[in-house]
């Protein structure tokens, strides 16, 4: 955790190895702290922390914590919030990364090939690539906290931003659709990001279907789940020239396989999952819900289960 937590003197703190068993001195712990931890260590720990009463997950997305099989009654709490800045930034980056070609232009460096048709004079008025952001109309899938704070970022350059929630109406000074409207929108969208969660009904969100809406220079951007986009509708829309390009940062297997297809394909950006982990306030949420759950008080972000 980047900034520790004020801990009242009478709370006995124990720090653990993410990657190996929790201590069998801390068996009788009442609250769990997760980042980072490896999935069949968060699973031992729901079995054998059997005086477990909250888990305070880091992570934005609660997937995790809920695979592990925590017992019903543990008020699961999640790191909503930690990362809105970090993943707003990266996020940003690949749009323009997008936008600007940059995968390319590094292509064009390694080879030593001075890329003119990247460059020189250029008419973006007639141009039917996605190649600015002034102007571009860019669809955000899961309008949470950390759409908040992007959206201003991109519409700062000239975007028009619309987007996609559970429910529709205005969020945050922008119109928001339900995905019952997403046939509507896609057509004539540039940029389609998704925040999407991982959940049973996200999974392949983007699927062929959303994918074949969108128009040829369009672009896919996945800062949320590897689960809600289906890979391999993906690449069939890449290779066949019906999609201008993907910059993904999560996958539905991490690591990426070395075997994996999307390594190859030129108009797909990868990141490893690089947009969050660093969360910022971790400390200011473990105090403040520590200070709740002593107190019989209300946690925040409290996750539904």
């Amino acid at each position: 955790m980047s900034d520790d937590p004020t801990v009242p003197a009478d709370v006995r703190v124990v720090r653990y190895d993410v990657h190996a068993p929790v201590p069998d001195d801390a068996l009788d712990a009442e609250a769990l702290v997760l980042w980072g931890n490896d999935p069949e260590q968060t699973a031992d720990a729901a079995r054998r922390l059997t005086a477990l009463r909250w888990v305070q997950t880091l992570a934005a997305g609660p997937d995790a914590a809920l695979a592990a099989g925590f017992a019903d009654d543990v008020v699961l709490t999640s790191g909503r919030g930690l990362h809105d800045g970090p993943v707003a930034e990266h996020t940003l980056a690949l749009v323009l990364a997008a936008a600007r070609r940059l995968p390319d232009l590094v292509r064009a460096q390694a080879e030593r090939r001075w890329a003119g048709e990247l460059g020189g004079m250029q008419d973006a008025r007639s141009a039917p690539e996605f190649r600015s952001l002034d102007g571009a109309h860019v669809l955000i899938w899961g309008f949470g906290s950390i759409a908040a704070r992007l959206a201003p970022l991109l519409s700062a350059l000239g975007a028009q931003v619309t987007g996609v929630a559970t429910v529709a109406g205005d969020r945050h000074g922008y119109p928001v659709i339900s995905a019952f409207d997403l046939p509507d929108h896609l057509p004539h969208t540039d940029v389609l990001i998704s925040l999407l969660p991982a959940t049973e009904q996200t999974r392949h969100a983007v699927d062929a279907g959303v994918l074949s809406l969108l128009p040829a220079r369009a672009w896919v951007v996945n800062v949320g789940r590897g689960a809600t986009l289906d890979e391999a509708a993906l690449l069939d829309a890449l290779r066949s020239g019906r999609l201008a390009g993907a910059a993904l940062d999560v996958f539905e297997t991490e690591p990426l396989p070395a075997d994996s297809p999307l390594w190859d394909e030129p108009q797909v950006l990868i990141s490893p999952h690089a947009a969050g982990g660093r969360p910022r306030g971790a400390g200011e949420l473990v105090a403040a819900n520590l200070t709740a759950f002593l107190s019989g008080g209300q946690l925040r972000n409290v996750v539904a289960r």
